[in-house]
Order: structure tokens, then C-alpha cells, then sequence
């Protein structure tokens, strides 16, 4: 039978992704240490989350990138833990290379949309929100005012897109049900987590304030229409299909 995996293996892994010279070897060991982070007891998972940390400063862009989706998959591996790795997404957000930047969205609103569903779910079970999970979520809220200044910002196409998808999902989580829960039931289609889902007196998502964030949201979605004109093409094309959606959200707003 083979021998558990140990710590020691993991620190040879991300010593061997941080200072070898191969980037597949770099890339290859990094996988390696995540396999091992993801099966080992979470106590000793949070032991090696510094010297995880360390490899934000990599020269290479494909491990920097590699780290986000880890930072990503491990998530809530070591709970205590989970802020500090959350936090390294803000940092992500200011790199040199758009690649590394595109990755720190993508990843960081399947993180948004995580923790929001969790902090739900955990009021719901419990009737409170634990210290760490609270924690995140206010990193959360930086990255939110972030990935905005980039939306509304010149910068790279590629990244301004994934930072309006950002937003779409904001205002999909801070709205109510848009579909016909009854056909959507009959049709076995499974509903999306979204601020329906609250229970009043959550100590921490205030439905009122997060509804009138996503209104706001809408109306800067909105804006990206009425110069649509000069807008790259890709831009135009996303804004554009989301204009009949927004409509219909906007519509539930009013009522």
C-alpha cells in the first residue's frame, strides 16, 4: 500500500516550483504540491500555505497564473487560513501580465459567487456567520471595487470583458428570480443562488443595500450602451446581449 503523503513531499514540491530552472518542471512540481495540499489533513494544508504564498513573486507568469487556480481549488481547504489566500486575488489584479489579471477575474468571481452562496447557507444552518467566512467576504468587497476601476478604466479589451462579466454576475447574485420559478421547477432547471435566497436578519448581507448595488450596477452597464458606437467589437457585442436582460431586471426593480 503506498505511504500517505507527507508534508515534506509538499515542501520539496513548491521548493521545486519556486527555484528550478525547468518551467515544466516548476509547473509540473506545482501541480504536484496541490494534489498533495488537497489530500492532506487541512491543519497541516494551512502549514504550507506561506511557502505556497511565496511563489506570487515568480518571474513566470504561467505559475503565477497556476497559483490563482489553486488559491481557487483549495478555497475553504483550511478555513482559518482561507483570508490570506483570498487576499493574494487583489494583488493579481495589478500584474504585469494581462494573462495573470484575466485569471485573478475569472477565478475571483467563481470565489465571489462561492462565498456569497456559503454565507447563506451557513446562517441557514447554524443562525451565524463564522469569523473567517466574514473575513473573506470583506476581501471579497475589495475585489468587487477593483474588477469595477477596471471595468470603467482604458485598459485591455480582454480584460475589460471579463470585468463586465464581473458585474453581470453582481447583479445576477443581488437580484431576484427573473424566471418563473413554476416552469423552472416542472423543468427541472436548478435555480441559480441569488439574494432570493436570503433569511431576514442575516447579520451580514443586508438585502436593501446589495439590491441598490445592483441597481447602480445596471445603470453603469447601461452607460457602456450609449457610446456603444466606439466601443471594440467584442465590447459592444457582450453590453448589447445584455441589454434585453437588463431590461427585464430593471422592470423587477420597479415593481
Amino acid at each position: 500500500m503506498a505511504a500517505p503523503p507527507t508534508r515534506d513531499q509538499a515542501l520539496s514540491l513548491l521548493a521545486a516550483a519556486n527555484n528550478h530552472g525547468d518551467i515544466s518542471v516548476k509547473i509540473s512540481s506545482l501541480k504536484q504540491a496541490k494534489d498533495l495540499l488537497l489530500s492532506i489533513e487541512p491543519s497541516l494544508a494551512a502549514d504550507l500555505f506561506p511557502y505556497l504564498l511565496e511563489l506570487q513573486s515568480s518571474p513566470e507568469s504561467l505559475v503565477r497564473k497556476l497559483l490563482i487556480q489553486i488559491i481557487e481549488e483549495i478555497g475553504f481547504k483550511a478555513v482559518e487560513h482561507s483570508p490570506t489566500l483570498i487576499s493574494v486575488l487583489l494583488t493579481f489584479l495589478r500584474d504585469s501580465d494581462v494573462m495573470v489579471i484575466k485569471q485573478s477575474i475569472v477565478s475571483g468571481t467563481n470565489i465571489f459567487r462561492s462565498v456569497f452562496e456559503e454565507m447563506i447557507v451557513q446562517f441557514q444552518q447554524y443562525g451565524k456567520v463564522e469569523r473567517w467566512l466574514e473575513e473573506i467576504w470583506m476581501w471579497m468587497l475589495k475585489f468587487k471595487d477593483a474588477v469595477f476601476g477596471i471595468a470603467l478604466e482604458p485598459g485591455s479589451v480582454g480584460i475589460k470583458l471579463l470585468a463586465l462579466k464581473f458585474l453581470e454576475t453582481f447583479v445576477l447574485l443581488f437580484t431576484s428570480d427573473i424566471s418563473d420559478p413554476e416552469k423552472s421547477a416542472t423543468e427541472g432547471v436548478r435555480q441559480a443562488v441569488n439574494i432570493s435566497w436570503l433569511a431576514g436578519g442575516h447579520p451580514i448581507l443586508d438585502p436593501v443595500v446589495l439590491m441598490s448595488e445592483a441597481n447602480r450596477t445596471i445603470g453603469i452597464l447601461l452607460n457602456f450602451l450609449q457610446p456603444a458606437g466606439s466601443l471594440p467589437g467584442c465590447l459592444t457585442v457582450t453590453v448589447v446581449n445584455w441589454d434585453s436582460w437588463i431590461e427585464q431586471v430593471q422592470l423587477l426593480f420597479l415593481k
